[in-house]
């Protein structure tokens, strides 16, 4: 039986589920799971994830939410996934945790954030909130630093690694979502840290072609978002769908 996998293309963390199995040629199912008409919140995903989040995973009779808790799993469950991505190393794993760890309570919480309050509240029937987006920005900024000094200061991807872990592909994906604001801003904010852009192109590379594959829709968002900013006031106007 296909490893299910429960996800919505637009989140950064299912995206970096499904980048990883494909990579490793898991055999799995995708099933779709649209937050934008609340799909999070029936009853049928609820026995799956009672925390109405994505991604999630069914094995059989298994059922575990968390990209991370997920991520780990199906490395350690699978046979073919390549060591680099969690080594059985327990001191090069707990870096990686040490990582996936710093990563929700910085890179995550600053780059969502500034997405979330600069464009997407509208879609979720919430206004904007331009504070809101200045402190994740400032968040994302100290995050961006960390990354460029101390996380990639030993080696071309994460904790001195010479090839990606699961924590490069998870923190990667998070900064794609920097996709969805103008070009401007985005220009602004990655250009300073030339280690985390070279970094970025270096991941994107180790798990072509499906990395760009599995952001398809969130370049077709882009789009759509860019589409809808004013060339004067340089504020967004988004309609209730992309």
């Amino acid at each position: 039986m296909a490893l299910k996998v429960y996800v919505d293309r637009m989140s950064q963390p299912s995206r970096a589920v499904l980048i990883f199995c494909k990579v490793n040629g898991i055999d799995f199912e995708e099933i779709r799971v649209d937050i934008l008409k609340n799909q999070q919140y029936s009853p049928e995903y609820k026995a799956i994830n009672p925390m109405y989040q994505v991604p999630a995973i069914a094995d059989g009779r298994f059922k575990l939410f968390e990209s991370h808790a997920i991520l780990i799993y199906i490395s350690c469950a699978f046979p073919g996934v390549a060591s680099h991505w969690y080594p059985s190393d327990l001191s090069k794993r707990a870096k990686i945790h040490s990582v996936l760890d710093w990563h929700h309570s910085n890179l995550r919480r600053g780059a969502a954030g500034l997405v979330f309050n600069t464009l997407l509240a509208p879609i979720k029937g919430l206004p904007l909130n331009p504070q809101a987006a200045k402190e994740s920005e400032q968040i994302l900024i100290r995050s961006l630093s960390k990354l460029e000094n101390f996380w990639l200061k030993d080696g071309r991807f994460l904790v001195g690694s010479s090839q990606p872990s699961i924590a490069d592909l998870s923190l990667v994906c998070e900064l794609m979502q920097l996709e969805l604001l103008s070009e401007e801003d985005r220009h602004r904010i990655l250009s300073p840290y030339k280690k985390v852009l070279q970094w970025m192109e270096d991941t994107k590379s180790a798990t072509a072609p499906h990395f760009d594959e599995v952001h398809r829709v969130l370049f077709k968002a882009q789009k759509g978002i860019r589409e809808r900013m004013p060339t004067q006031s340089g504020k967004p106007e988004l309609k209730s769908k992309m």
